[in-house]
């Protein structure tokens, strides 16, 4: 059989593709030319890998790029990883991340910029200086609930893990939140028991709500656990990633940056004992009949997998390698629904674990 590493590796390229980024990343090589000798205006974000508050600003900087990547002729927006090339930040007077400044494409000597970090500052300042407007998409329906006094009541201790931001209008720190709270909720748009709301905290209709939940500063952070009204307030980081991290252990999902999933998706670890007991030589015809009967008590749809994986493993020895190799090359070709990739991916991770532990048992 094919060794385990190499079939997950081979998994995991297929899902590791990322779209290109419109922000431009600028490196010792090639600043001069792109920023210092171009003659075109340049906004650069210096910033570290490690930096939460980079991290907040990404997605944002992002849509930035986006809506002036029309103008790319005439202008720059560009990223330099600070941490990685000290001497380009050290060059520029950068002391802290991120930093901003503003090239004006015929002096060396930048402008910095102090203004705010949301999307409608950013695009204001770069208007201002070189007289172009930015280009918009037409917005996509938000995946972010929004929730008033009324839709508050009915959502919140019911069936579903309920992640809320309460916001306000004017709020510097709700604009360059709220990029990643739509990413975030649609990471999480197909997991039917997780919801991500807000609450205009301003607002007449949701007012009395921010009142009882006693939020006094803006953006508040509150997680309600199904079947319950009493929150947990969320202290943690306000990236994509930090907040995936939270609401995985608080509602038991397995999402990853992006809106996969993990390779811990499906696995059940009842029946993922009982497919262990391969490796110690009981035959498939026994583990499979312990795996029904386990099953028949589990309410997970994915309990009724592992059955039918054993019961094709009794009847073809390559069942589970065979049938991940043609899983993988349907996740290849793309263009799947959310729901139909989940349940590839899902299947698939459950197909290597039957392989994990078949491998064990020809290595013994």
């Amino acid at each position: 059989m094919a060794p385990l590493s190499h079939l997950l590796l081979s998994f995991l390229a297929i899902l590791g593709a990322h779209a290109s980024s419109s922000v431009l990343d600028l490196i010792p090589d090639n600043f001069g030319e792109v920023v210092l000798d171009s003659g075109k205006p340049a906004l650069v974000e210096f910033f570290a890998p490690w930096c939460g508050h980079c991290k907040s600003l990404a997605p944002v900087y992002e849509e930035l790029a986006q809506n002036f990547g029309f103008a790319s002729d005439k202008l720059v927006i560009g990223k330099v990883d600070a941490d990685e090339h000290k001497d380009l930040g050290r060059k520029f007077g950068v002391q802290g991340f991120p930093t901003l400044k503003w090239f004006d494409g015929k002096s060396k000597t930048p402008e910095p910029y102090d203004g705010g970090r949301d999307l409608e500052s950013l695009s204001a300042f770069v208007t201002e200086k070189t007289g172009i407007k930015p280009k918009t998409k037409k917005a996509a329906p938000s995946a972010v609930e929004m929730l008033n006094d009324q839709t508050f009541k009915e959502q919140v201790g019911g069936n579903k893990d309920v992640l809320v931001a309460f916001t306000a209008p004017w709020c510097g720190h709700c604009k360059s939140l709220a990029p990643i709270w739509e990413t975030v909720a649609k990471d999480f748009a197909t997991e039917p028991n997780v919801l991500i709301a807000k609450v205009d905290a301003e607002a007449e209709n949701a007012r009395t709500t921010a009142q009882d939940q006693g939020v006094k500063s803006y953006p508040t952070i509150k997680f309600f656990p199904r079947g319950s009204t009493t929150p947990e307030p969320y202290e943690g980081g306000r990236s994509e990633k930090d907040l995936l991290e939270f609401m995985n252990e608080k509602a038991g999902t397995h999402r990853v940056v992006g809106g996969g999933l993990n390779v811990k998706a499906g696995i059940i670890a009842s029946l993922d004992a009982i497919v262990a007991k391969m490796t110690a030589g009981a035959s498939i015809a026994s583990v499979s009949q312990e795996a029904t009967k386990a099953a028949e008590g589990l309410k997970d749809k994915y309990a009724e997998y592992y059955v039918k994986v054993f019961e094709k493993l009794g009847k073809e020895q390559r069942y589970a390698e065979n049938e991940l190799a043609r899983l993988e090359g349907i996740i290849r070709k793309g263009g799947l629904a959310p729901e139909k990739l989940d349940d590839l991916v899902t299947r698939s991770n459950i197909l290597r674990t039957f392989i994990a532990k078949d491998q064990a048992k020809d290595e013994l």
